[in-house]
Parts: structure tokens; C-alpha cells; sequence
């Protein structure tokens, strides 16, 4: 790496996956700025407005929130679909709108392994998680001329809050998996570090999944 990086901002940072991406960027940039929830409600654009008036420019950007809940399609309301729509596309559309990514600059979406092996009780994630990637992939392109990279990090079985919420049969899932584990969030972590300290920079619109091998996918 160059220089340290200056500043980063974590989205959803409290825990699980978005606090082991903090603890990781924490050596190799100047400031780190964590967000709960609580600071930071991507489902509600009044309070993502503020965050973009209070946060002018960063360097690295990890754009993460908490996921849908699993549910039959005709089951969602359109209440549901609204404020999923606002927490998990409309609200990074209006920061990455907004708040200026600096020239040599990262953003990081934190997505899911469904969006290439689609679970059916997963509908809005699916859905939405899928239709914002696009987005960020469409600008990639222009953010490559100022050598801003954009990755897409699609985390499988992480042995996360969330994971357990979903999954009531662990152990029968663990069988499941090639490394007969659950990844760990810090193993996230890392690869952002990884590619952040060391200048990591011809990537730029990439997805790379962090599954342990699940798919079996070629692509």
C-alpha cells in the first residue's frame, strides 16, 4: 500500500460480518467510522440524508445492512417491499449519489451467495440484493477513471446472528459444506484488508464469493 488510507466507513458495523470489516481496516486507515443501526437506519431516508450531511467524502466504503426476512412471496406486503426497497437499494443509491468516493478510492457491497444460488423463501433479499449490484456494476465503469475500485463480496454460510435466524437445523447444514464448517466473519474481514493494504486495484466490478466451496457453479 502507498499511503494509509484516510478514511472509512463501515455501514452496519455493530456486529457480525460489518465489526470484523472495522477490527480489519483499522491498522491501515487514519479514521474508521462504525454505524449500528442506530446511527444509521438505511430503511429510512431521513436518517441516511443525515448521514450523508454529516459524512462528505471517504476512501473506503462498505456498503452492508441486515437482511429480509424469509417469506413466501404472496406474503409480502407492500409495506414490506417499500422499506426493504429502501434499505437495501434506494438508500445506497442515494450515498453513492451523494457522498464523494475519493480518486483511488473502494466500495464494498456486502451481498449474498443467493444471489447467484437463489433461495426461494428469500424473495425481496434475492430480488433487491441482485438489482443494486447491477447498479453498482453500471457505474463501475465510470468510477474506474478515477481508479475507485468496486468489489462485490457475496458471503455463504458465515456463522452469523442472521445465519442462525434463518437456519434452525445447523449441524445438518455444516454437513452440507465442503470444509465441514461455517466461515467466520473475520475471514470477511481480512480479505477487505487484503485487498485495501496492498493496493489490490484490478478487481474493479468483480463478485467474489466467500461460500467454502458450496456452489458448484463454474461461474
Amino acid at each position: 500500500m502507498k499511503k494509509k488510507i484516510k478514511k472509512s466507513i463501515i455501514l452496519a458495523s455493530s456486529k457480525g460480518i460489518g465489526k470484523s470489516i472495522a477490527a480489519n481496516l483499522k491498522p491501515v486507515s487514519e479514521k474508521v467510522v462504525t454505524l449500528s443501526s442506530r446511527d444509521l437506519d438505511t430503511s429510512n431516508l431521513a436518517s441516511v440524508k443525515k448521514f450523508i450531511k454529516k459524512h462528505k467524502n471517504v476512501d473506503v466504503l462498505v456498503l452492508n445492512t441486515g437482511g429480509p426476512p424469509s417469506l413466501d412471496f404472496k406474503k409480502i406486503s407492500n409495506k414490506l417491499w417499500i422499506k426493504f426497497f429502501n434499505q437495501l437499494f434506494l438508500s445506497f443509491s442515494m450515498i453513492l449519489r451523494d457522498l464523494k468516493i475519493n480518486d483511488n478510492g473502494y466500495i464494498f457491497l456486502i451481498s449474498s451467495f443467493h444471489i447467484r444460488e437463489i433461495n426461494p423463501k428469500l424473495v425481496i433479499s434475492n430480488s433487491l440484493r441482485v438489482g443494486f449490484w447491477s447498479l453498482l456494476k453500471s457505474i463501475s465503469f465510470e468510477l474506474a477513471k478515477k481508479n475507485i475500485t468496486c468489489v462485490n463480496i457475496a458471503p455463504g454460510p458465515i456463522d452469523t446472528e442472521r445465519l442462525r435466524s434463518l437456519n434452525k437445523d445447523i449441524p445438518g447444514l455444516i454437513k452440507k459444506l465442503p470444509l465441514g464448517r461455517l466461515g467466520k466473519s473475520d475471514e470477511i474481514g481480512k480479505l477487505v484488508k487484503l485487498i485495501v493494504k496492498n493496493d489490490i486495484k484490478y478487481i474493479n466490478g468483480t463478485t467474489i464469493f466467500v461460500d467454502g466451496g458450496k456452489s458448484q457453479s463454474l461461474f
